[in-house]
């Protein structure tokens, strides 16, 4: 009878294994695909003058950015709330942990009836369910996998975070060299409507000229007032960035600073750099792991149980003096619930292929970044340098035409064109300069640099 007894035992549990084997999903091989999806990037485009780097606070060396890089990431709400998502996950990894791990607890009662003494009750029970189909353990690994996947979150927000400081840091250089330049424009329109007005006077000069001249005047005037309050608003938003609520003012540097071009290496190494990336490919092995948790939800589940408890009529006697104890083996299997249980495992899988299309789309959005930052590198060289040549030639048109106004041989409609000219070629390569170093630093974010743990002065 033994015998047979243990001969049902063995069917019953190769029946259990066959009909998990026979449930399992056949998921797609992710991994192979996102690595076959890796192998298509073609390598980057060839770059000039690019330096390696290991840190996004490596492209400028600046002692006063460095500071404000620190303050931003201790104080920026936004990176905060980054790290408390993070802190949630690791929490929420250690309850599923200790789900594998046996439960115990603890019961001690009073009762008492209607012409009898009062008797105590003493209660110690201890559960554990077993991970026969490794269910819990696939869920622990899936917790890790999120906690992992937010760690990496949190270092792609730290490092935009970075790169937005260093943009606006940047911007304000910008914005106070812009102010300048029209400065020195509005400067010269006031000397010429000076002069105008000496010539009039003397009957030199038409009404028409000095209409010319003053309203040229109130215009820069006006682009001084816009220009000023764009310096306001960068100030601001650096503030913001930086978690100030008093906003204070910045000391900024007379000129640009050194902004180093990143060196692109190959598409594989870049792509492995890049937090969002392995964010997104860490979410796919998550989902992974649930869908079998999902389907494993479909298998019976064993538990065992023992308890120890004990009845007596003072609360010293019901401590276990004279327990009665008990096992329990429990096997429950799910039998019906609607097809909730089928539909949550189609869902599951449902859910990894969705993230896998979130991984490919991260991924094609990683590989435009990386191409129109060094498209752009390339576009604005070439423009900085033909701006920068144009420039040359008006100032020097510039001082011809002010030698011949003044002995008559232009008008003053055709000088004060000459000095729009060169002062908007002098905002436009400003804009341009800007606009090259802030490329830069994208170029670097879009190759995965990160900023750096320990910010060097």
């Amino acid at each position: 009878m033994q015998r047979m007894f243990r001969l049902k035992q063995l069917v019953l549990v190769s029946l259990l294994f066959l009909s998990a084997c026979s449930l399992m999903p056949k998921q797609p091989g992710y991994a192979e695909k996102v690595a076959r999806e890796r192998a298509q990037v073609a390598a980057w485009s060839a770059q000039d003058n690019a330096q390696a780097s290991t840190s996004l606070n490596q492209l400028i060396q600046s002692s006063a950015l460095n500071a404000l890089l620190e303050e931003a990431s201790s104080a920026n709400p936004s990176l905060q709330q980054a790290l408390l998502t993070l802190q949630i996950r690791r929490a929420q990894a250690t309850q599923t942990r200790a789900k594998r791990l046996p439960s115990a607890e603890a019961g001690f009662s009073a009762s008492k009836a209607k012409d009898a003494d009062t008797s105590y009750k003493s209660e110690l029970s201890v559960g554990w369910e077993l991970d026969l189909w490794q269910k819990l353990t696939n869920n622990t690994h899936a917790a890790n996998l999120d906690v992992e996947q937010q760690e990496m979150l949190f270092q792609s927000a730290r490092d935009s975070l970075g790169a937005d400081v260093m943009k606006h840091w940047l911007g304000l250089i910008s914005q106070q060299q812009a102010i300048e330049i029209e400065q020195k424009r509005l400067n010269t329109l006031q000397k010429n409507a000076q002069f105008i007005v000496r010539r009039y006077k003397n009957g030199l000069g038409s009404l028409e000229d000095l209409d010319s001249a003053r309203s040229n005047v109130s215009s820069s005037q006006a682009s001084i007032e816009a220009e000023k309050e764009g310096l306001a608003q960068q100030q601001r938003a650096l503030n913001t960035l930086l978690g100030r609520a008093k906003h204070r003012a910045f000391e900024i540097d007379a000129s640009y600073p050194t902004v180093v071009m990143p060196l692109a290496d190959l598409p594989e190494q870049t792509l492995q750099r890049r937090p969002d990336l392995r964010a997104a490919y860490l979410a796919i092995k998550a989902e992974t792991l649930r869908t079998q948790v999902a389907y494993k939800e479909l298998l019976p589940s064993i538990s065992l149980g023992a308890a120890l408890s004990d009845i007596a009529a003072s609360p010293t006697a019901a401590l276990f003096k004279n327990p009665i104890w008990s096992l329990l083996a429990q096997l429950t299997a799910p039998l019906y619930k609607g097809g909730a249980l089928k539909a949550e495992a189609e869902i599951a899988e449902l859910q990894t292929a969705y993230q896998y299309q979130a991984y490919r789309e991260t991924l094609l959005a990683a590989i435009s970044e990386v191409e129109d930052a060094l498209g752009q590198e390339r576009s604005l060289t070439k423009q900085q340098q033909h701006i920068a040549a144009a420039l040359t030639r008006a100032r020097n048109t510039l001082t011809q035409y002010q030698n011949s106004y003044r002995t008559g041989l232009v008008d003053i409609l055709d000088l004060l064109n000459v000095q729009q000219q060169t002062y908007n070629l002098e905002a436009q390569l400003n804009n341009i300069i800007f606009t090259r170093l802030h490329n830069r630093v994208n170029l670097g974010l879009a190759l995965g640099l990160p900023i750096g743990t320990e910010l060097d002065g």
